[in-house]
């Protein structure tokens, strides 16, 4: 059984050690290990009757771990795509309605707010309908949580699986009104520049860039060390794309170390004072932190 968001359950020991070692390299956020805690996700091991412990445990362990930092519950992609068929011969049949879609989201972002987030990630995104879900559960589940929100473009042609351009995804999800929201890219570091520059270009609220090790080798693993990115991060950020800086598939502590050190003392992009303003007045347990 390959299902990593079980062992917030099985092994929270496990689980607590790598938000640890993220911390102690000088995280500010750590993602809850949730990202596919959901009942149609879980589906798939026949566990979807456990969906709300595995998030209330994995909120409530990164909350432990986080201390006065923060914790953004991961609320990852589906196995499954409203905006897309998995038959080629029926383009207009769907596994799931979009009523059912948002209501596997509800559940897991509700018991990630009785866990203790502080904002919520949606993250990887790939199908806008399934985001638009997502975003309708987080507004009507968990309406004081900031969202922070994150779109996967597959490849250099610059858009999604689903065949959106970056101001395509931003217009089709602006009126959600998300306090946050961030770019995620499965390319090498050096191929993100236009997509990030043009998202913070179209984008009147707070970015942030957060780059894989890399693309996988022919073994799975991850190759790109920890001063590929960490070098084009401090580039991306001197050149005011960007508010918030991290990584994210095959990296380790060590690349988070090393972006920390290539960032500190850089100052934050002023485009978007007026979006950290509105972060700012969540409630105050949130704000203080």
């Amino acid at each position: 059984m390959n299902d990593p968001d079980l062992l917030n359950l099985t092994q929270p020991d496990l689980v607590r050690e790598v938000h640890d070692a993220y911390f102690a390299a000088g995280a500010d956020i750590t993602t809850t290990n949730t990202f596919t805690a959901t009942s149609i996700g879980q589906a798939d091991y026949g566990l979807e009757n456990a969906v709300y412990d595995m998030n209330y445990a994995g909120a409530c362990i990164a909350r432990e771990s986080a201390g006065d930092r923060f914790v953004a519950g991961s609320v990852g992609p589906l196995n499954i795509a409203l905006s897309l068929s998995p038959r080629v011969d029926d383009p207009g049949y769907r596994t799931h309605s979009f009523a059912e879609v948002k209501a596997t989201y509800a559940e897991q972002i509700g018991a990630l707010a009785d866990g203790g987030v502080d904002l919520l990630l949606i993250e990887t995104i790939f199908d806008p309908l399934n985001a638009k879900a997502a975003i309708m559960a987080a507004r009507e589940t968990a309406p004081d949580l900031p969202l922070w929100i994150s779109v996967t473009i597959v490849d250099l042609s610059g858009r999604t699986l689903t065949g959106q351009t970056t101001e395509a995804f931003w217009a089709s999800i602006e009126a959600r009104r998300a306090a946050d929201r961030r770019r995620q890219l499965l390319a090498r570091c050096e191929g993100m520049r236009p997509y990030v520059a043009d998202l913070s270009r179209i984008a009147p609220c707070l970015v942030s860039c957060h780059p894989n090790a890399g693309l996988p080798n022919a073994f799975g693993g991850y190759d790109e060390t920890p001063d590929v990115p960490s070098t084009l991060l401090r580039e991306f950020a001197l050149d005011g794309f960007l508010n918030v800086v991290g990584s994210c598939c095959g990296s380790h502590p060590e690349h988070t170390k090393a972006i920390v050190e290539a960032i500190r003392g850089l100052g934050a992009s002023s485009r978007s004072a007026a979006a950290a303003r509105d972060v700012l007045q969540r409630p105050r347990d949130v704000r203080d932190r």
